[in-house]
């Protein structure tokens, strides 16, 4: 489906409410004045509370496995608001909140 792409200052955030950060975002791309995102680089989620059974198991990373199929930045295809990443030790999804609004992809 199309939808707007994600940027570094796109707002992620893990089933737990922590943020998502990019680790590597394409400086060579940049949409509304901030680099692009790609599926190769996973996020770093920092401050997941997540607990079972009083012991902390939280979020660490987010492993983007669903990406732009037409659009590539630096040959790795691009993130959409609907992309779709699962968090790293526990397998919980993340929710992209916002992001910019003006270039869309496919």
């Amino acid at each position: 489906m199309p939808g707007p792409l994600l940027n570094a200052g796109s707002i992620i955030l893990c089933a737990h409410g922590a943020p998502a950060m990019p680790t590597a975002p394409v400086p060579r791309v940049l949409l509304s004045g901030q680099p692009a995102v790609t599926l190769a680089a996973p996020h770093t989620v920092t401050g997941c509370p997540f607990n079972v059974s009083g012991s902390p198991s939280p979020c660490i990373t987010a492993n983007w496995v669903v990406g732009a199929t037409r659009v590539l930045a630096m040959g790795a295809p691009v993130l959409l608001m609907d992309s779709q990443a699962v968090c790293v030790p526990n397998g919980t999804p993340v929710t992209v909140v916002f992001t910019q609004p003006r270039v869309i992809g496919m």
